[in-house]
């Protein structure tokens, strides 16, 4: 076995089989199944509390409008005549006695001064959420406009008075506007588990890098491998050990997915939303390029960051050196919504085409079949140039920083290790 699969091989077997890796990497997705099966429960019990109502159409005019129109925001609409509740609604008659039971969330009215000015009454020992609230008003004034402007110009009217629409037409090829919304959802989250892996896995190699040097081990283990062997090595076998927790991950949502989101989520699959789920899932191709951009910005920040734990003696000046780095991460980050508001933009292909940006903002812009070929094949080339001047830099910083003890070296010192190293 050669020195390097011996170091990769260490490297990664030794975090593998460590209990923070195994209780992160299992832990985060039960915690975010379990977070999603509570919320879930809570909010079904919410919702069946909240959403049933009972109506009462005193003008005898308005129910046939008004409880479809309640039925399509999600409540579950129960009439109830005049004569149930008696004028006006007093304690004690049935329906409030359901109420009381936890039968009804409350009893919507609607009388002659809805048809006047939209005014409705709610009758319940609590009033609705903010958010039912508005919906209740936006009914119940929608349904009272179609009644006043009921005629030819009905439909048009009440259209004018809800603020108009805005319908997109695209010149040339068809755009399916759900396609575009799974791009960008894509495009975000893609870049978001980029970036995440950048920084994290990343700075796993400075850590790993300043704990053999500070323990005074790098000595021995430098007498039967080669610097290089031992920097590529770290990097190898970390990024080994991400692309595994990124692998079960992936595992896991799928089956998160496949076998219990209807169940998790009984009020998602009622809407339909589970249908467009497909739409949502990236082809081979944006998987393949997702892939490149990992591999290739995690080499380039990797070595980066390497080369920062070598030039280091303490864990205070590690996180001191090391913040430029997270900065170069963090900007395109920053200009990724930007970025995916205008993606064909020049300042959208001029970031996207900088190696160090590339990985993340290059594959949002994939993500949204918004960068022709040439340009994701020149982002390509750009970042393999940039990890083969990474490399080669990081390298010999590497090779003498990383028997180096006490002071952090400057500038100049640094330049002479890239020249003589």
């Amino acid at each position: 076995m050669s020195a390097l699969s011996t170091v990769v091989g260490r490297e990664y077997f030794t975090r593998v089989r460590s209990k923070p890796f195994v209780i992160g990497t299992l832990l985060a997705p039960l915690l975010f199944m379990g977070f999603l099966a509570l919320s879930a429960w809570l909010g079904t019990r919410a919702a069946d509390a909240e959403l049933r109502i009972g109506v009462v159409d005193r003008t005898g005019e308005l129910a046939a409008t008004l409880i479809p129109r309640l039925a399509e925001m999600g409540f579950r609409v129960e009439a109830l005549t005049a004569e149930e509740v008696g004028d006006p609604l007093e304690a004690g008659v049935p329906p409030l006695d359901r109420v009381a039971a936890g039968e009804l969330r409350g009893v919507l009215v609607v009388d002659e001064e809805t048809l006047r000015n939209g005014r409705a009454v709610w009758w319940g020992e609590e009033g609705p959420s903010a958010f039912r609230r508005v919906t209740l008003q936006q009914a119940v004034g929608q349904a009272a406009m179609e009644h006043r402007f009921r005629g030819e110009a009905e439909a048009g009217m009440v259209s004018l008075l809800a603020g108009g629409s805005l319908e997109v037409v695209f010149v040339g090829e068809e755009s399916d506007p759900t396609r575009d919304l799974a791009g960008v959802v894509l495009g975000v989250a893609g870049a978001f588990i980029l970036y995440f892996a950048l920084l994290v896995y990343g700075a796993m190699v400075l850590r790993s890098v300043l704990e053999e040097k500070t323990g005074r081990i790098v000595e021995v283990i430098l007498s039967s491998v080669r610097p290089w062997e031992l920097m590529l090595g770290k990097i190898l076998g970390v990024g080994a050990v991400g692309l595994t927790q990124l692998l079960i991950w992936v595992v896991f949502g799928a089956l998160l997915l496949t076998l219990g989101a209807a169940a998790l989520l009984p009020l998602v699959a009622e809407t339909g939303i589970l249908d467009q789920v497909p739409v949502f899932l990236p082809g081979w191709g944006l998987v393949v390029f997702f892939l490149i951009c990992f591999f290739l910005g995690y080499f380039i920040y990797a070595s980066i960051f390497a080369a920062v734990g070598a030039m280091c003696s303490t864990e205070e000046e590690a996180q001191q050196l090391q913040l430029p780095v997270v900065m170069v991460v963090l900007v395109p980050f920053l200009f990724l919504l930007p970025v995916l508001e205008d993606p064909e933009s020049r300042l959208a292909t001029v970031l996207s085409l900088f190696p160090l940006f590339s990985p993340i903002l290059m594959f949002a812009r994939v993500a949204v079949d918004a960068a022709p070929p040439w340009q994701a094949g020149i982002s390509v080339v750009g970042m393999v140039g940039a990890l083969a001047v990474v490399a080669w830099v990081a390298g010999r910083i590497y090779r003498v920083g990383i028997l180096m003890q006490g002071k952090r070296p400057t500038l100049p010192e640094l330049w002479r290790w890239v020249r003589e190293g």
